[in-house]
């Protein structure tokens, strides 16, 4: 049923990332922008570039690893265990740098309202108290959106999705960049203490993912230092493997559970793998869980004590007073239906409101305006519910912060406070621990009703912020619902403990947006120090993912795709046998000669309307009557160093020894090529001639065009490749297979679905 007419031959229209070039061109556009853009899910966007995971084996790269002896490959092997304890120091110290912020400047903040609302409730005015607390959180999330609206937009959200793109193989501008991270740190502990429905644990794994691809380079190219040393490191492959170790310290840092962190890495992150990865991945996790723990020991003031391994702690829960029986498992299976459902619901909104910003509130000052009127909203609600709700608890014995007693009795506090007035942290371990009976279920599901939608308004905000926290919440309440419930039908048996549900709930909430299955359950499992639950919580968890599933997509993936990036799956689409490599690839291909005129290589380079980035190279005798067969492939950065070095001999005397490149020079000018504008050729130089041969990788991996599409996926996507050539039974070149051609293809509703592709 499908033509190979229907194909939109667009393929291989990669774009460099002309990173210093771009902030010139975005000044010289004139100012006016569409009130609506229009926007389609069913494109694939052309700005995104891959990255180079395969190594191009030429004859310089092959040179230098012959040179490496023994000792020198046990060196690289040290530099490598010393890199993840350092990402895992350093992940550990922005952790808590992070959390002492938000600890005092949210205590701060809610210490002056307190006084203010208790100063008002006794003589009246406390519309007041409200304009106050508004106020706060306006102007303090305001600052937060703006820096990430005007100087780093990829900042923005939890960066999750962002980071599962890099290490898929997509190149997404800027994000992995000093000045993202500084922005990160900034920005989440701003919308934190700004009190929107967000918490600090989704940034951490981005900012632990920016402090890997870092420290493994050797140097900062924002600050335009150079500190020569890793060297050996400065290519996608290794930089890729970093990465992921970052990632999974930021998820250890934030939960404490360094093996969560790495089963994160697995599941979410990595799309390449090898077993001595997960060896130092775990390393860098403990070191970033323990690194954590002592700095914020020293801080509490009790040194000797680790009792802090993560930003959040769940808090203990006994084993004793807290297990399980047989006939309580199909209700914590129901509760992982109720999960995927409220999860799938809570996705499809978050799906329409994106759909909506993308469209209408894209320019930065709108997004600023938006992100104040959510963090005043938030505030409103939470006043106004406190304000209505008649909930009084005593308050001896009772373990709360910033206890409000506005119309309650003296010695009494309001409970709808201890869930409003509080960061989403704490507020998530007080629904586990409070004893029976500190919430009155009118509350709780009040509280549950306001907060979905608040959390749903939230994620997607120009601010940068997770969702781990507010699902968390959000599940925690509805499972202490649950609990209460179940202990009016039961007489109040010793069993329906609702902080043991309110657990479940909250797992099941997670597990229904974000679709993480067995990172989630050890996380859950590590952040709680209980083993028992492990078995409980993993089945609520699947329960969540399937009945989820059967809806929408995971919260994570529906953003990916909402950003059209050319993301691969593990799989091909299912029903894609019938279609060929003929079909899929790209043609005509711009190949280069062995050894080719500078002025014919400089045009192809500079030809905006193709901007390909590998050029298969095929043999250059014309006189003869054979075949052009392939010889190799040679990337756009290649060639751009080599003619910034002016790697070029003139027509009469080919044989001439030419000045040396070393695999250094290449090293030295990754990861930001300079684009081929900034590189000037004479017309005399235009006329000479540049030999390829040892600079191309002569052995490119290849498919013949009756290959079929899952065969060709499998070998692109397993080997990490960039390009594939395709090539007929004479080893001509007839086309080219490029990541962009083989995400097109997807299983829609009606079956097999082709998306067109955009330049935007």
């Amino acid at each position: 049923q499908l033509t190979p007419s229907s194909f939109l031959r667009i393929g291989q229209l990669s774009n460099v990332d002309l990173n210093e070039d771009i902030h010139e061109l975005e000044t010289e556009v004139p100012r006016q922008r569409p009130n609506e853009i229009p926007h389609n899910e069913k494109l694939l966007s052309l700005k995104y570039e891959s990255l180079d995971y395969d190594n191009s084996e030429n004859q310089l790269f092959l040179e230098e690893e012959r040179r490496i002896n023994h000792a020198a490959f046990r060196t690289v092997e040290i530099k490598r265990w010393v890199i993840c304890a350092m990402i895992g120091i350093l992940t550990g110290l922005v952790a808590c740098f992070i959390d002492i912020v938000v600890e005092n400047l949210a205590g701060l903040k809610y210490r002056v309202v307190k006084d203010n609302i208790d100063k008002f409730t006794a003589k009246g005015g406390l519309s007041f108290s409200l304009l106050l607390w508004a106020t706060l959180n306006a102007s303090v999330v305001m600052v937060g959106s703006m820096i990430v609206a005007f100087i780093e937009p990829v900042a923005a959200g939890s960066g999750i999705p962002q980071i599962k793109c890099y290490l898929n193989g997509v190149k997404i501008p800027h994000v992995v960049r000093l000045k993202t991270l500084v922005i990160k740190v900034c920005g989440v502990i701003l919308s934190v203490v700004g009190g929107l429905a967000v918490g600090k644990e989704g940034p951490m794994i981005h900012s632990g993912s920016v402090i890997a691809a870092g420290i493994s380079q050797g140097r900062s190219t924002s600050l335009k230092r150079d500190f020569k040393i890793f060297e050996y490191f400065r290519r996608d492959t290794e930089k890729r493997d970093f990465v992921s170790a970052g990632a999974a310290a930021g998820v250890s840092a934030a939960f404490g559970a360094p093996v969560g962190g790495v089963l994160f890495s697995l599941e979410e992150g990595a799309s390449f793998w090898n077993q001595f990865l997960t060896w130092r991945i775990f390393f860098a996790s403990m070191i970033s869980t323990f690194t954590l723990n002592s700095v914020l020991s020293v801080y509490h003031g009790n040194a000797w004590d680790l009792s802090s391994p993560g930003l959040i702690n769940f808090g203990r829960f006994d084993s004793e007073k807290m297990g399980y029986t047989i006939q309580e498992i199909p209700i914590f299976i129901f509760m992982g239906v109720v999960g995927g459902i409220l999860g799938a619901l809570f996705n499809a909104l978050n799906y329409w409101l994106t759909m909506f910003r993308i469209r209408y509130i894209h320019r930065p000052c709108l997004q600023v305006v938006e992100a104040m009127l959510v963090a005043a909203v938030t505030a409103t609600v939470g006043f106004v519910m406190i304000y209505c709700s008649r909930d009084c608890q005593p308050i001896q014995g009772s373990s709360v912060a910033y206890p409000l007693q506005l119309f309650c009795a003296d010695g009494e506090y309001n409970s709808m406070a201890t869930a409003f007035f509080n960061t989403p942290e704490k507020s998530v371990v007080n629904l586990f621990h409070d004893p029976p009976g500190s919430y009155n279920p009118m509350t709780l599901g009040m509280f549950t009703l306001m907060y979905f939608f608040l959390a749903c308004w939230t994620y997607g905000l120009t601010v940068s912020a997770g969702v781990f926290i507010p699902s968390l919440l959000i599940g925690a309440a509805w499972g202490r619902l649950f609990g209460i419930s179940l202990s009016y039908l039961t007489k109040g048996s010793i069993w329906a403990d609702p902080g043991k549900y309110a657990l479940m709930g909250a797992a099941a909430q997670l597990g229904g947006i974000v679709r993480m299955t067995l990172s989630l359950t050890v996380i859950m499992m590590e952040a709680t120090g209980n083993v028992t639950y492990g078995f409980p919580i993993m089945l609520v968890l699947m329960t969540a993912k399937i009945v989820g599933d059967y809806f929408v997509e995971g919260l994570y993936d529906m953003h990916i795709q909402l950003q059209s990036v050319p993301f691969l799956h593990w799989e091909a689409p299912v029903t894609s046998h019938s279609l060929t490599a003929r079909e899929v690839m790209s043609t005509p291909v711009t190949c280069l000669r062995r050894i080719e005129r500078v002025g014919t290589v400089v045009d192809i380079l500079s030809d905006t309307s193709s901007n390909h980035n590998g050029f298969p190279v095929v043999e250059s005798n014309p006189d003869t009557t054979q075949v052009a067969g392939l010889r190799g492939l040679i990337l756009r950065s290649q060639l751009i160093v080599l003619l910034k070095h002016k790697i070029f001999v003139e027509r009469t005397n080919l044989n001439l020894v030419q000045r040396r490149l070393k695999l250094k020079d290449f090293r030295d000018a990754y990861p930001r090529f300079p684009p081929i504008q900034s590189i000037h050729v004479s017309q005399d130089e235009r006329e000479c001639m540049i030999d390829l041969s040892e600079f191309m990788n002569p052995s490119p991996y290849t498919v013949p065009q009756e290959a079929s599409l899952p065969r060709v996926f499998k070998l692109f996507r397993a080997l990490g490749l960039r390009h594939l050539v395709v090539v007929d039974n004479r080893n001509e070149v007839v086309g080219m297979v490029t990541r962009k051609d083989l995400a097109r293809y997807r299983l829609g509703k009606e079956g097999l679905e082709e998306l067109s592709l955009a330049q935007t």
